[in-house]
């Protein structure tokens, strides 16, 4: 059977390719996934991807299961201990920086009914599909990063960065920059074309 075609940044570390092949660019609106998403991808900020999925793990232990509830009680007591926790990325910033977007997630969950139905309202619901052919195609933002990024920002939201958001977005399938040539690029397109079951009568 030949070889399913990838995304070429997935190479060929096996963590990596499992992720690329079962989760990015896959629609997520679970909010606790996409609580998930939002803190690694700050987490990432200066480093690689693939440094924070090898710390994924250790992440999800030290942050309660990426409980934004949880998350959002942390006192000084639990970030000295997270300081101390060498399985993570040890950045003073970075983790108040999660403690204060925790906060600020349940609230617009609290306001909007979950933070996926605010999050995803900026590309209306449904996946933006995009047609790249090469790596260098995929552009680091967009308008709409730029706006949910500024948006994010006046509310006070930490390491939300316009790079950081269309990352973000990729990473939770609000947008898919798969490369046409890629084996999920046509699942994921294909599942959109579906056309809806009939109603039973």
């Amino acid at each position: 059977m030949a070889k399913n075609t990838r995304c070429p940044w997935a190479g060929e570390t096996p963590i990596y390719v499992d992720y690329h092949d079962s989760e990015w660019g896959r629609p997520v609106h679970d909010d606790g996934k996409l609580f998930e998403m939002l803190i690694l991808e700050g987490m990432q900020a200066g480093l690689t991807w693939l440094t924070v999925l090898k710390k994924r793990e250790a992440f999800r232990k030290a942050f309660d299961g990426f409980d934004p509830r949880k998350v959002a009680r942390y006192g000084d007591a639990k970030i000295q201990k997270l300081m101390a926790n060498e399985g993570i990325i040890r950045n003073r910033l970075k983790i108040n920086g999660a403690v204060i977007n925790a906060k600020l997630f349940l609230e617009i969950a609290e306001e909007r009914g979950s933070f996926g139905n605010f999050i995803w309202e900026y590309v209306d619901g449904k996946p933006i599909t995009n047609r790249r052919k090469k790596i260098e195609d995929i552009p680091a933002t967009t308008p709409i990063s730029d706006r949910i990024s500024k948006d994010l920002k006046k509310m006070g939201f930490k390491f939300v960065g316009s790079t950081i958001i269309y990352a973000f977005m990729q990473a939770t399938g609000m947008v898919n920059d798969h490369l046409t040539s890629c084996f999920v690029y046509r699942e994921l397109t294909k599942k959109q074309l579906a056309p809806a079951s009939a109603p039973a009568l």
